[in-house]
């Protein structure tokens, strides 16, 4: 984005998110202000400019959101649709480095860019630059990537950091013997916060729905959407509280036993619970 006049002696713009000015004569004519001159605080341009920069970060985080959900859920995305939007810088930065996956579920690669013929360009596992252009791709739970430990090593070797966590995102697998009616984990119970408060402001700030006593998850697993659930306490609940089991219901609010879970619904679940029971209070001192 270019300069903009605004008023005498002066030009703004964007410049790494925040409006920044120059001036337009006199010895520093041309070089960047170190802050914006008091003059310009309540200019007309300089406030379509912070309102354009909030758009920006608004349009920036919802990239990240929906990329994150395509990704949780390892729904099909149209490759057409990833190349159209590539060109936006948001969604180009959300994007990149993804680990895809196109016809053959055991090609996995990073996610590079497009190409002006429609194509997705990759990096493979064997280092290789390659193109693929199948009708749609999947950007898979990383519960779901055969080898994962090998590809985050691999990651690692190529400098890969990814805007959405998908490679490194903790993950859980569900442990082969189950008791036949078990319904409940209690892994995370029993970490407490000084109020019910509290512990729904965390479970907000990590981006988790609050609806009644529950922290609850959303995830399409499998072909069906499953929701995840632990127990924080009743509303309004004023004194000290402590984290519940977790639970999974399918759409219709049956209680799912734990062997009816699948690997994504399970992985979610339990990392909301580890990240809720995380900010509990620990006692310090020998009686700790």
């Amino acid at each position: 984005m270019g300069w903009l006049s605004a008023g005498d002696g002066y030009e703004v713009a964007l410049v790494e998110g925040r409006v920044a000015a120059r001036a337009t004569g006199g010895r520093s004519a041309g070089r960047q202000l170190k802050s914006l001159p008091r003059a310009l605080k309540d200019h007309p341009e300089v406030d379509r400019l912070r309102r354009f920069a909030e758009w920006l970060d608004r349009h920036a985080a919802g990239c990240v959101a929906q990329v994150d959900a395509w990704m949780v859920s390892s729904l099909p995305v149209p490759t057409d649709l990833l190349v159209r939007v590539w060109p936006d810088e948001a969604w180009q930065s959300a994007l990149r480095d993804l680990a895809v996956v196109g016809d053959d579920p055991d090609e996995v690669g990073f996610l590079r860019g497009t190409t002006e013929d429609g194509e997705l360009r990759v990096v493979n596992l064997d280092g290789e630059t390659v193109r693929l252009s199948p009708r749609t791709v999947t950007l898979p739970h990383p519960v779901l990537l055969p080898d994962l430990d090998d590809i985050r090593e691999f990651a690692a070797e190529l400098g890969i950091v990814q805007r959405v966590e998908q490679i490194h995102r903790a993950t859980w697998l569900r442990p082969d013997e189950l008791a036949p009616k078990a319904g409940e984990v209690r892994e995370f119970a029993g970490g407490s916060f000084r109020s019910r408060f509290a512990l729904a402001a965390r479970a907000s700030s990590l981006g988790y729905r609050v609806s009644g006593g529950y922290s609850t998850a959303r995830v399409r697993d499998g072909g069906r959407t499953v929701e995840a659930s632990v127990w924080i306490g009743e509303p309004y609940w004023e004194d000290t509280v402590e984290t519940g089991g977790l639970s999974w219901q399918d759409e219709d609010g049956r209680a799912l036993p734990l062997g009816e879970v699948g690997p994504v619904a399970w992985s979610e679940g339990m990392r909301m619970a580890a990240a809720l029971y995380a900010g509990r209070d620990i006692e310090e001192g020998k009686n700790a």
